[in-house]
């Protein structure tokens, strides 16, 4: 008689936690199939390497249970660091990245040629396929140049309008949109990846949009980390904003979370890319991490 083998089988409690897990998702996962959610990729989870693959996984997953996400991103410290290998000035008016034409040049490289692909490749180990874009693919990002009274930005630019009909014809593709725009005469320009994920939002009329960023989400005062703030209107954004005690790197993805609520988006999210697996509990739990802006 032939040896038998047995398997050795999960405690039964962590069985049950996890079916408890997946139970609480079932929900979200039925609310939000076919529906369009824009990430913009930042901060810690762009670096991390343990949070990148989570993060892909994670987008993975969206599509697989029939979501469509689109997902966004910058690059600032990798454009700043080659910057400085290649002897560059790095200058900065009012938070912007003053954008020379060789700068001009360098953000492309980066962006487009190297962060891009790379998230793209990683998206592909886990699963689902993928296409690199920027503003120029498809005249995605029509662009114009942005102004500043405290000094001239160069190239950098504000979004004039978005054209998703390229992200439309992509079918089973996760895009991934790398944040430079053009103008008509074909002129590229470095748009803040904020800006152009909740321009994008409102575009598509995507269903959420979620901000990942290494802040746990909106504080009422970013010195008290225990004024949270988990779910508010658009209402009491501006009003916070006004009062001008929101931290300065903030400010960016608050208006344009404006721009997507004001553009139909059912909510906005500010999230805390640095925990794995943000955006599925974000999107898939109760609870859920961050902060969840809404129009009323």
């Amino acid at each position: 008689m032939g040896e038998t083998s047995r398997r050795n089988l999960p405690d039964r409690a962590d069985v049950q936690a996890r079916a408890a897990v997946l139970l609480e998702a079932l929900p979200y996962i039925r609310q939000f199939a076919g529906a369009t959610v824009v990430v913009k990729y930042g901060g810690a989870a762009m670096t991390n390497p343990e949070l990148k693959a989570s993060f892909a996984r994670d987008i993975a997953l969206l599509k697989f249970v029939g979501m469509n996400p689109v997902v966004v991103h910058g690059g600032g410290p990798d454009i700043s660091a080659y910057s400085d290998r290649l002897g560059l000035d790095v200058n900065f008016v009012d938070g912007l990245r003053v954008t020379d034409e060789p700068t001009m040049e360098l953000v492309k490289m980066v962006l487009i040629g190297k962060i891009n692909k790379e998230i793209v490749a990683q998206l592909q180990v886990a699963g689902a396929k993928a296409a690199g874009l920027s503003g120029d693919d498809g005249a995605l990002i029509r662009a114009r140049r942005a102004t500043s009274d405290s000094g001239d930005l160069g190239f950098v630019g504000e979004v004039e309008r978005i054209d998703p009909e390229i992200l439309e014809a992509l079918g089973d593709f996760v895009p991934v949109v790398a944040s430079v725009g053009v103008d008509a005469q074909g002129q590229s320009y470095n748009i803040n990846a904020d800006t152009v994920a909740g321009a994008l939002a409102a575009a598509l009329r995507a269903r959420r949009v979620i901000f990942l960023t290494d802040v746990e989400g909106v504080y009422h005062d970013f010195d008290d980390k225990d004024s949270l703030i988990a779910k508010c209107a658009l209402p009491d954004i501006e009003a916070l904003m006004a009062t001008g005690t929101v931290d300065k790197g903030m400010i960016p993805k608050l208006e344009a979370v404006r721009t997507a609520i004001r553009g139909g988006v059912e909510a906005a999210q500010v999230v805390d890319g640095r925990v794995p697996h943000s955006v599925i509990m974000e999107l898939f739990t109760e609870q859920g991490l961050g902060t969840m802006v809404t129009a009323e």
